[in-house]
């Protein structure tokens, strides 16, 4: 993460236009070939938009019947398979563009580059099916697209599935092998969790034309708003588990404000450890269960998510934090009993910065919802010093979306967290009146050598608030794991911050559970 100074960037600037002015007056002698464009055009607009003021206009009113159209009308209209941009019948990348409608109002600008040389895709009423959408007389010509999505056969041979995807605002969502769409990335986030967010979005990307048979893609986007304006390099590598490798330059136009950077978006309604809110027959519903955070002293932390009955925001200090992540751990079927949007398969993201991030924090944003369609979940990082206006900040970070991921749990992982009030077996009285328990499984790493003698774990539970009273292991046959059980006693009303792991003979066998969690007022 670099923060350049004013002038030690107006000098590479300077730099780069001349070499554009070099190419430029000696082309006709030499027949040199004119500049290719690239990133550093992209922070250069970046840069030069900030220098203007933000256009905060309303997008127009678009085009009847565009303007009215419900989801399930909108989804209707698809692009034409037979007008895809990159030709990709050889097995290689597939580009289509998204039609303007529904809460898709702004237009943004698609361009392609071939041989350095960008050029926009013109809209035309020809590239889409409209379905069951009847139009009177065709859209005007400059009607423009809502985004783009790149199709790629990741799954088998010769058939192209949805990859990634850039549609609306700033959000991005792509895709490995055997994934159902679920959670969200955007390019920045701004205030978020309070009545002043605002949305930066992207206006205009260009994509690099991609190597015949490879799995390989690059894509520049131009990220505008009022807090800030942006150039975004993405490089996207299709496989088992899909990355998306990111380089980004703000420019703040506004001095003081809550920057989260490589936000992920999610949901999550009801699970195990969180039954506030029911849904019929499905006992879990969410696109993500926990956060996964790799701290800079090389910690694992896991936060199950929870849907509160209020917004809760959660703090994660650090220096040079190494990852964090929104994941989806449990992947059993019977979990979701959905036969139709596939929870079990929800990709996981884990970002990892490409450079140190210094000093700053994890924030994790939870907001109630009795929905599933509202994404209610929101992590990012956030600088403790926020970038400044009149100097470019400078980062770059690698997305993962997997399933499992393996390489994320070095040591036992959690599986499974669950609460109960704290009662001896087969009594009704509670063993305190101000006592809650808390049961949390781990497997995976060592733990199933401890399976036939759990006595020699020791479960390391911790509160900041309250007393903890008693903490036990047990072994789980059916996970090929360990459960652990604590209670803690806390005053009505009080949150306390819990932590657990184990340890055997001074070992660390597990990441660290950590979950906060207030008493009931009455």
């Amino acid at each position: 993460m670099t923060r350049l100074t004013r002038r030690q960037f107006a000098g590479s600037l300077s730099a780069i236009s001349a070499q554009f002015a070099l190419n430029g007056s000696t082309r006709a002698a030499s027949d040199l070939p004119a500049p290719r464009f690239g990133f550093d055009n992209v922070v250069q607009r970046a840069h030069d938009l900030a220098l203007a003021p933000f256009d905060a206009a309303v997008p127009p009113r678009l085009p009847d019947p565009f303007d009215a159209l419900d989801f399930d009308t909108w989804r209707t209209i698809r692009f034409k398979r037979d007008h895809d941009v990159f030709g990709g019948a050889d097995g290689g990348f597939r580009l289509e563009t998204f039609h303007l409608g529904f809460l898709y109002r702004r237009p943004v600008t698609v361009n392609t580059i071939r041989d350095g040389i960008a050029t926009p895709i013109p809209y035309s009423p020809a590239l889409f099916d409209y379905g069951r959408l009847k139009l009177d007389k065709a859209p005007p010509v400059n009607t423009g697209f809502a985004g783009f999505r790149l199709h790629f056969p990741v799954n088998e041979p010769h058939v192209h599935d949805e990859v990634i995807s850039f549609l609306g605002a700033s959000y991005f969502r792509f895709l490995g092998r055997d994934q159902k769409y679920g959670l969200s990335a955007r390019a920045l986030c701004v205030n978020a969790g309070s009545d002043a967010e605002t949305f930066p979005f992207f206006r205009e990307f260009w994509i690099e034309t991609p190597e015949k048979g490879g799995n390989h893609a690059t894509l520049y986007a131009l990220l505008d708003g009022k807090a800030a304006t942006g150039a975004f390099k993405f490089e996207l590598f299709v496989g088992q588990e899909s990355t998306l490798q990111t380089a980004a330059t703000l420019f703040p136009r506004r001095a003081g404000l809550k920057l989260g950077l490589a936000p992920l978006t999610s949901m999550y309604l009801t699970g195990e450890n969180d039954r506030r809110v029911r849904d019929g027959f499905r006992t879990e519903l969410h696109d993500s269960d926990g956060l996964l955070i790799h701290n800079g002293a090389g910690e694992w932390l896991w936060r199950p998510l929870g849907n509160p009955p209020h917004p809760r925001i959660s703090s994660f200090l650090d220096n040079n934090v190494r990852g964090f992540g929104l994941l989806q751990r449990d992947r059993t079927f019977e979990s979701y009993q959905d036969l139709d949007l596939a929870y079990e398969n929800r990709p996981s993201y884990f970002v990892e910065p490409a450079d140190n991030w210094g000093e700053g924090r994890v924030e994790l944003i939870e907001l109630p919802t009795h929905d599933e369609t509202n994404d209610n979940i929101v992590a990012s990082w956030t600088p403790a010093t926020p970038p400044e206006p009149g100097a470019p900040f400078v980062y770059a970070y690698r997305i993962t979306a997997g399933l499992d991921m393996p390489r994320l749990a070095p040591n036992g992982v959690v599986v499974n967290t669950f609460e109960a009030p704290a009662r001896a077996l087969g009594s009704a009285e509670p063993l305190d009146p101000e006592a809650h328990r808390f049961i949390v499984d781990f497997a995976g790493g060592d733990l199933a050598y401890f399976v036939a003698d759990p006595s020699q774990v020791e479960a390391v539970a911790t509160t900041n608030a309250g007393r903890l009273l008693r903490a036990s292991v047990a072994a789980n046959q059916h996970i090929e794991g360990l459960r652990a059980h604590f209670d803690v006693a806390v005053k009505p009303g009080q949150t306390a911050d819990l932590r657990l792991f184990l340890r055997a003979h001074g070992r660390t066998l597990t990441e660290t559970w950590t979950y906060p969690w207030t008493a009931p007022a009455t």
